[in-house]
């Protein structure tokens, strides 16, 4: 991803950058695989299930700084320039809606 963002001239020209979760968490120095602290935005705790539903609101992120809550390596691009993919999450979200819903009902032989 370095050389790619080198090659593109990403510095020089200052891009917005739109991708999955993945690609972002990534670009950010994330650790890749299932790991505690996977969200880049707050420190939602992904090993404690009981909190989950019941709690709210997590803390921001205050620093993507190396070797704290699963960030492996400097972040290749500014937090500031990365745009959420808003398709991708929506459809993702519906996906899993609809996998929820009971095969009998009205609304599912709706969609």
């Amino acid at each position: 991803m370095k050389i790619l963002l080198e090659t593109t001239n990403y510095n020089k020209f200052k891009l917005q950058i739109c991708g999955d979760l993945k690609v972002i968490a990534l670009l950010l120095g994330l650790q890749q695989g299932f790991k505690k602290y996977c969200c880049f935005i707050y420190e939602w705790d992904s090993r404690a299930p009981s909190l989950h539903y019941s709690r709210k609101y997590w803390p921001a992120r205050k620093s993507l700084e190396t070797g704290i809550m699963n960030v492996e390596n400097q972040p290749l691009v500014e937090l500031s320039k990365i745009l959420l993919p808003s398709m991708h999450l929506k459809l993702g979200l519906v996906k899993n809606f609809v996998k929820a819903m009971n095969d009998g009902e009205a609304a599912f032989t709706y969609l």
